[in-house]
């Protein structure tokens, strides 16, 4: 019975962080912020169904059962690759047409530690 809770919350965990990431999806106003969401997520939701599933099954079979690793090490090899490749493909795009990119880190923007600590001398 206590497992069952376990695994029914890790599956529950696993619906909130996905209803999360579909909030952020449709709120976030462009698509280099829309793309943080669902990564950033992800993550969490993957492991927690592979977590509840290793538990599941290894409860029903009597042994451990860790079949649901193979998937989760791929998933965690692969979505990471396709973030950036989606990220270099939109900047492709967005610089085709003429319109405006973010400035590339470390080109001395607000956010460049290096200009911080040479305007406080």
């Amino acid at each position: 019975m206590i497992v069952e809770a376990i695994v029914a919350a890790l599956l529950v965990l696993s619906g909130v962080v996905a209803l999360t990431s579909a909030l952020g999806l449709a709120r976030l106003p462009d698509f280099f912020l829309r793309m943080h969401a669902p990564a950033l997520v992800y993550t969490l939701g993957s492991w927690s169904v592979t977590l509840a599933s290793v538990i599941y099954f290894s409860l029903v079979r009597g042994e451990l059962a860790l079949h649901s690793w193979l998937i989760i090490i791929v998933l965690a090899i692969t979505a990471p690759i396709s973030t950036v490749l989606l990220a270099r493909a939109a900047l492709f795009r967005e610089r085709q047409a003429g319109q405006p990119l973010p400035p590339p880190l470390g080109a001395g923007g607000a956010g460049d530690p290096r200009q911080n600590a040479t305007s406080s001398e």
